[in-house]
């Protein structure tokens, strides 16, 4: 596929497709932000991990499936990152957090 293909096709996807599944991205942007923003605020120190960016993308499907909840394929990419957030969690070796309200 050629450069000017590939903007063709995500300027459909990000005027049409998407928009029609999520809404206007600086909205469903914001509700993400404020999702990450509570997981970044709660979790140790430290630089992110595999575990943190896989839960950040469930947060973001999360995010999404909210203003579409009849997109099937969301819940899908649900499962898909819970999989793969489970087996780096059972990989890692992680204390418990202390969680408190901020």
């Amino acid at each position: 596929m050629k450069r000017d293909e590939i903007l063709d096709n995500a300027k459909i996807c990000t005027t049409q497709d998407r928009n029609n599944q999520y809404g206007e991205p600086e909205d469903v942007f914001s509700f993400v932000a404020a999702k990450w923003q509570v997981h970044l605020d709660n979790r140790p120190p430290g630089p992110l991990t595999a575990h943190d960016v896989a839960i950040m993308m469930i947060d973001l499907k999360t995010a999404r499936s909210t203003n579409n909840p009849a997109y099937v394929d969301n819940y899908v990419d649900i499962a898909g990152y819970a999989a793969c957030c489970g087996e780096i969690a059972s990989k890692e070796k992680t204390e418990p957090l202390n969680w408190a309200i901020k």
